[in-house]
């Protein structure tokens, strides 16, 4: 599975939550500043060409909704996390979490 950007995993988290949104309800669930209305357009064509948001066109209008489950995209994104940073082993990543939150 592809790995998103910052900003594309934002857009996502915001489709994810509505489950279905046109630009502007996008725009208007993301923290201020708001990006630029052709910013967020362009990450949401990205997204698309990426097969992880499809698109239903309502007239004028584009109306975005998730092709990826956020459950399966965090597991990938956690196991892609852990191949990169601890050698492929999750016992060395909660290892290295216990460590620094100094939990026991």
């Amino acid at each position: 599975m592809k790995i998103l950007t910052k900003a594309e995993e934002q857009i996502m988290h915001v489709i994810w939550k509505l489950e279905e949104a046109f630009l502007r309800e996008i725009i208007d669930e993301l923290p201020n500043p708001k990006p630029h209305q052709n910013t967020v357009s362009t990450i949401l064509k990205i997204l698309v060409e990426k097969n992880f948001a499809g698109v239903n066109v309502i007239g004028r209008n584009h109306q975005y909704y998730p092709l990826v489950n956020k459950d399966a995209y965090s597991k990938g994104s956690m196991k892609s996390l852990v191949k990169k940073y601890f050698d492929g082993s999750f016992s060395n990543a909660v290892s290295s979490m216990v460590k620094e939150n100094n939990l026991s």
